[in-house]
């Protein structure tokens, strides 16, 4: 089907957000309860983890480490807590030279019951349970560590204003009195704080785990699951210099892309292999009372209730994180407690358990017609190439770019078996080799293909701008960041949730910056994929790239792409104008260190209200429900005025012809014959925005070549031609 899209500016617009992501991630959201075994654990249950250049500091690293998923604020008299007989962790790698974590962050916690004579958790200045934790750090490859914290503070829960507040509680004057007061300097210089927090993470999982019903097709409001809940927050802010592998500043680097400064990060909980439960003896006191083992009464019985279990042995992981929903949305339910024990070093190694899941992903099935594409109505403008440019077949157990293995074409390509081809084209039948397994596991370099496409002139393997460089090739999964790319301010206009996509559009029609193939900064080469930032939208963006988007983005486009100077197909434009439902966090983020916002008080009703924060301190504003719901989400680019497509294509009798309007307009469809004669008007009206679909009944029609003509406000705007067999 040949399309003839209008040239303008949005065109090309599209044509940049395709070109970035192909530096996206995979797969749809966060980590939150993602295999059975650490389901039953929710206190070691790793729910996110973030690494961006501090915008505030920008010689600083970030790194938040979430656990604990989905905490409801109103949950006495048992408040969340960071578990006693678990290891929180955050590894670091920055040397693939070097075997395993170059720097080891361990957390370990400690409670005490200030008060056990109440059921309250607090009551007249005391806390029930107090907890407090130990830091300790090594650079040693996770052999030796040395306590940078003792005693660090971790704030009680946000119970509500009486018990933080008011003189028969704590008497502090807010939340955020001590939130800052639990803020430390480490020894060896880090920032650091642990304690509760808003959930910065936003996705509708009930839609999506309701058999990929995201946008909702039921008729029910999309609605984020995570609005009004906490997590149990771990924060670092290291110096760049202590992150970079030569101890470098970043004033040091050769560039703003120098490989040299790119590091992995992922996240850990461990817990001891052996567990005890315990029954204590109790027995009657001549006061016909009961006493414990120890003779003391039960009025003490509290302080010993850590007596009731205990845990000996070797520690053993049973949770980890690196990029977002890898064990959640690709590792299949028989297999998710496996990779939990597995640390990333090993992902290589068990390539045969795991990279089948990436290379075939289970999520492209539901987004290709030829499997069960039309099972799943929500994703329908989510679809795979099988046939790009005529060659390339990226459906599961296609070939991919194996076709091309060993052709001089690739010779100066990070897909030679001289620089990274045995681990980007490893095999026949892995087609997704060289875009989703190396997101998760090797990052991206800055070779051809992977560079935007300015300048590539219909070439995928040809050179272009130069972009992205996250390329850590340990084949673990990891989230990667390259600490050289400046930090994006969070008041730049030109700042944008989307992350890389948006950077994309600006590097492809921004004539700041596409009138040359020369390395430039880029507002927003500072988000996900590249580490991530609290205000990426990494699920629509990690959809898009299942369906493809990362090959097009080198210049593989969708299969009805039949040539010519303009790739903005109507396949590639479903995919772009693809929308999850919830798009942004239900309150606004701080603007310095944790950056994270105040946890959600048990008193208030969570139903858009803010929450309790420093006017001053934020950015963004709050979105209640009906705000997410209302708002259109926009890739922050001009979309065609109107697109056209027609469904099969050659046809026999029947055809349905499909058409999208941004604006109120007024339209007109027309079918022409091959000599240009008008056959038939199927619409002539004033329209709506919005998509519509208009059955074609050309049975009584000769064989042939038609053309489908769409005319918005007089003037045709686009032309496609349809066979009838």
């Amino acid at each position: 089907m040949n399309q003839q899209f209008n040239t303008g500016r949005g065109i090309v617009a599209f044509m940049a957000v395709v070109c970035l992501v192909a530096v996206s991630g995979v797969l749809m959201s966060s980590s939150h309860r993602e295999a059975p075994m650490i389901a039953n654990d929710p206190l070691a249950d790793n729910t996110d983890l973030y690494a961006f250049r501090s915008p505030d500091h920008p010689d600083k690293i970030t790194i938040l480490a979430n656990y604990i998923p989905a905490q409801l604020p109103f949950n006495g008299p048992n408040y969340y807590q960071f578990g006693e007989d678990i290891r929180y962790e955050i590894h670091i790698d920055n040397d693939v030279s070097t075997k395993g974590d170059d720097i080891v962050y361990r957390f370990t916690f400690h409670k005490t019951n200030q008060d056990p004579t109440t059921f309250f958790n607090i009551r007249l200045g005391k806390q029930n349970l107090k907890t407090t934790y130990t830091l300790e750090k090594s650079r040693e490859w996770g052999r030796g560590f040395e306590t940078i914290v003792r005693n660090g503070i971790v704030p009680p829960p946000n119970i509500g204003p009486r018990s933080i507040s008011s003189p028969v509680g704590l008497d502090v004057g807010d939340y955020n009195t001590l939130i800052n007061s639990a803020i430390t300097t480490a020894s060896t210089g880090e920032k650091v704080f642990c304690g509760t927090a808003d959930d910065p993470f936003f996705v509708d999982l009930g839609g999506i785990f309701d058999l990929g019903d995201a946008p909702r097709t039921t008729g029910t409001r999309p609605m984020d699951a995570l609005k009004c809940k906490n997590v149990s927050v771990i924060a670092l802010q290291v110096d760049i210099a202590d992150l970079q592998k030569d101890h470098k500043s970043v004033s040091q680097a050769k560039n703003i892309l120098d490989p040299d400064y790119v590091i992995g990060v992922w996240a850990s909980a461990s817990r001891k292999k052996i567990r005890t439960l315990n029954k204590p003896r109790v027995e009657e006191d001549h006061y016909g009372g009961r006493n414990d083992r120890d003779g003391r009464d039960d009025h003490d019985w509290d302080d010993h209730s850590r007596d009731l279990e205990s845990s000996f042995g070797p520690w053993v992981q049973i949770s980890r994180l690196g990029m977002p929903l890898t064990n959640e949305a690709v590792i299949p339910i028989g297999k998710k407690d496996l990779w939990n024990f597995l640390t990333p070093y090993e992902d290589l190694p068990n390539i045969k358990t795991f990279g089948n899941y990436f290379y075939n992903p289970e999520l492209a099935l539901y987004m290709d017609d030829t499997y069960f594409g039309g099972a799943v109505p929500a994703l329908k403008s989510l679809r795979i190439q099988r046939n790009s440019l005529g060659a390339f077949g990226f459906g599961n157990n296609q070939d991919g770019l194996y076709g091309l293995k060993g052709s001089a074409s690739l010779a100066g390509t990070a897909l030679d078996d001289a620089a990274f081809g045995k681990l980007l084209l490893p095999a026949p039948r892995s087609p997704r080799s060289v875009d989703l397994w190396p997101i998760f596991h090797t990052g991206v370099p800055n070779l051809r293909p992977y560079q935007l496409a300015t300048g590539k002139k219909g070439n995928p393997l040809a050179a272009g701008k130069p972009f992205i460089s996250n390329f850590l090739p340990n084949g673990g999964d990891m989230l990667r960041l390259n600490m050289a790319v400046p930090p994006t301010p969070r008041n730049d206009p030109k700042f944008s949730a989307l992350g890389l996509v948006q950077a994309a559009v600006l590097g492809l029609t921004d004539t700041l910056y596409n009138k040359n193939l020369s390395l430039q900064f880029i507002p927003n080469m500072d988000g996900f994929p590249n580490g991530r930032r609290l205000e990426d939208d990494v699920t629509r963006i990690e959809l898009q790239a299942v369906s493809g988007v990362v090959l097009a983005a080198i210049g593989l486009w969708y299969d009805d792409y039949k040539g010519g100077a303009n790739p903005v197909t109507t396949d590639l434009v479903n995919v772009l104008t693809y929308n999850t439902g919830v798009n942004t966090n239900d309150t606004t983020f701080k603007m310095s260190f944790p950056y994270v916002q105040t946890p959600w008080s048990g008193s208030n009703n969570c139903c858009g209200v803010p929450a309790e924060y420093n006017k001053n301190n934020t950015v963004a504003s709050s979105l209640d429900e009906s705000d997410v719901y209302k708002s259109t989400p926009t890739l922050e680019i001009s979309a065609p005025e109107i697109f056209v497509s027609a469904s099969p294509n050659p046809f026999v009798d029947n055809n349905t012809i499909r058409y999208h309007l941004e604006t109120t307009s007024q339209v007109k469809i027309e079918i022409y014959d091959a000599t240009g004669r008008l056959m038939k008007v199927l619409v002539d009206g004033k329209m709506q925005p919005g998509t519509y679909s208009v059955p074609w009944n050309a049975s009584n029609m000769a064989k042939g070549a038609y053309f489908i003509n769409a005319v918005r406000n007089g003037s045709p705007r686009q032309t496609i031609q349809v066979v009838k067999e």
